[in-house]
């Protein structure tokens, strides 16, 4: 649930309290296990607005959130460990850090992720929104992933935070072509190996669109449905969507003809 007006797909489309809390029920509704919810566009190109603005957005409809849904699952997408404290102390159950990368962006989030016992989304990137682009250059894109993904779990288990409290995301779309965005779906595998919970988060981005030639955001619903079933079948824990509804039923159905399901 993107609370900005300039997120990639769906930036203007939340504006306010109510529809908010609308969108809330709805996603509850259609199968959403956890809601996640951002003050701040991580799209490529996208202006930081800080965490006085972050909050400004985020913590009203978090607030009013947990109030109406005292069991869902809440987490806040921030890369500030003062909007991660308040939206923790106001209900919030997991933090996803999108400059969580082979150094933390803030400095003080280890110690907040490890005091609060809080799940924490460790996703991998390199530079900001505005720079991105031109830092995605690889040998072995999975392995670099991998041991830079590695090495910030390292250093957030030597600030105190558990092992348990970690999940994965690969970061796709985030210093990422493409051809390695695709390279990392086809070895997924070699990510969940590492033991940490795997998100993925493909919904309706850029190489979906430069795969299928389809500049429409909204209009990459089905092959982010094939990059799902195909994240689900090798191993992903978590997936990131938009179309709650439809990827839900995806993912059950995947489930359910996949070869371990007759085991």
């Amino acid at each position: 649930m993107n609370l900005t007006p300039d997120s990639f797909s769906d930036g203007g489309r939340i504006q306010g309290v109510e529809q908010a809390l609308r969108q809330a029920g709805r996603l509850l509704a259609q199968g959403a296990a956890v809601l996640d919810l951002g003050g701040q566009s991580t799209r490529p190109g996208a202006e930081e607005v800080g965490p006085e603005r972050e909050l400004e957005r985020l913590l009203p409809a978090l607030t009013a959130i947990r109030a109406a849904h005292p069991e869902a699952v809440l987490s806040v997408d921030t890369f500030h460990a003062r909007v991660a404290e308040a939206a923790l102390a106001a209900g919030a159950d997991w933090i996803n850090d999108v400059r969580g990368g082979s150094s933390l962006r803030d400095p003080a989030m280890a110690a907040l992720v490890a005091r609060s016992g809080c799940r924490y989304v460790l996703m991998h990137s390199r530079g900001t929104s505005s720079a991105m682009d031109g830092l995605a250059v690889y040998g072995d894109v999975v392995a670099e992933v991998r041991a830079e993904l590695e090495a910030a779990s390292a250093s957030l288990q030597a600030e105190g935070v558990r092992r348990e409290q970690i999940l994965w995301d690969p970061g796709l779309g985030f210093a990422k072509t493409t051809e390695q965005n695709l390279e990392l779906l086809r070895r997924l595998p070699e990510l969940v190996a590492a033991g940490f919970p795997l998100l993925v988060g493909p919904s309706r981005k850029r190489f979906i669109g430069a795969v299928l030639e389809e500049p429409r955001s909204r209009a990459r619903l089905w092959g982010t449905a094939a990059v799902c079933a195909l994240a689900a079948a090798q191993g992903a824990a978590v997936l990131r969507v938009h179309d709650v509804g439809p990827i839900a039923q995806v993912v059950r159905m995947a489930a359910a003809v996949s070869p371990q399901a007759a085991r």
